[in-house]
């Protein structure tokens, strides 16, 4: 709808994780890495957390990606909520187990030793991720932690990924739970962008779309955009796009502060009062080299910009004071 209006190809903001857009921060690449070595390295249990939103799925699916020329058998829970009999139904069902490995534990548990054991001897690897584990019952993520004790003499031969919000690392400290704590290899965590991160996040995500960022948001937009969505990359997408609809239906061209604006009120999304910290990183992330040492913008205060109506394109100082001017990944 607005795609064209704005000089893109595409929309860059849904929801639907697309391996195309993925951001690595530092903390996203070093998960990254994790997970890769998580399915390969058999190390047995790993666990991913991190907010809501913030991209656990999306990188989660980058590492199925760049493994997949292993030789790999796995299983993806998306579902933690069920019984137990239908949890060992579901994981026989993804690993391509007989119908019969799925009626009862026993034959589950036979047919998954054969399998791993096979997959081992051929040089391939056996996975059980599960996604949304905060919400696992306590029995399930005991019986998850018995299937991670198939080993050989050697190695780990089932590779378990739980992922998960926070409430997961506070549930492994559970005195119920200790015993799966202390068979966790590796852990990692995300979490939400600073500003500069957001702003490269957005700019990157254009970019990709074929657009060029300085002339679809400008600096108090993105700015705006950081402080309301705090960071958390599903919640930039929600306010990016619907501000794009906002700005095409207004003909506002770069998308200024107040379209954003109006997107908050009508998503609800409350202010943040920001720190002394983050307002110097503000400062850093959204001022050109030149005038870091003179300003420090505030997140929440009105652009001092021309009304949306009579800038249709922005103006030569506008462009030299883009929130992009540096933070484009191109340049990178």
């Amino acid at each position: 709808m607005y795609e064209q209006f704005y000089g893109l190809q595409r929309r860059p903001f849904d929801l639907t994780p697309d391996s195309r857009y993925l951001y690595l921060t530092p903390q996203h690449g070093e998960a990254l890495a994790h997970l890769e070595y998580a399915l390969t390295g058999r190390r047995g249990i790993t666990v991913l957390v991190g907010e809501a939103g913030t991209g656990k799925t999306t990188l989660l699916g980058a590492a199925l990606e760049r493994v997949r020329g292993t030789d790999m058998k796995r299983a993806l829970v998306s579902n933690p909520t069920l019984k137990r009999e239908e949890f060992f139904e579901l994981v026989a069902a993804e690993l391509g187990l007989s119908a019969a490995a799925g009626q009862s534990k026993a034959q589950f548990l036979i047919a998954l030793n054969r399998l791993v054991r096979a997959q081992a001897a051929a040089g391939g690897v056996t996975a059980l991720i599960i996604d949304e584990a905060q919400s696992m019952s306590f029995e399930l993520l005991e019986e998850i932690r018995l299937l991670a004790n198939l080993e050989s003499e050697t190695e780990k031969l089932l590779q378990v990924i739980l992922v998960g919000q926070p409430e997961l690392a506070d549930r492994l400290n559970a005195p119920e739970l200790r015993q799966l704590k202390q068979r966790v290899a590796l852990r990692c965590r995300l979490t939400p962008l600073g500003l500069r991160d957001t702003a490269a996040y957005i700019a990157g995500r254009i970019r990709i779309a074929g657009g060029e960022a300085a002339r679809v948001f400008t600096r108090d937009a993105v700015s705006l955009i950081h402080a309301r969505s705090h960071g958390i990359p599903r919640l930039i997408n929600v306010l990016c796009d619907n501000a794009l609809v906002t700005g095409f239906a207004s003909g506002m061209r770069p998308i200024e502060r107040q379209a954003v604006l109006d997107v908050c009120r009508d998503f609800d999304f409350a202010p943040s009062v920001p720190s002394v910290r983050q307002a110097a990183e503000a400062a850093i992330a959204v001022q050109p080299s030149a005038e870091r040492d003179r300003a420090t913008p505030n997140p929440e205060s009105p652009a001092t910009t021309a009304p949306a109506a009579t800038r249709q394109q922005p103006s030569a100082s506008g462009k030299r004071s883009s929130l992009f001017g540096s933070l484009l990944l191109g340049n990178r």
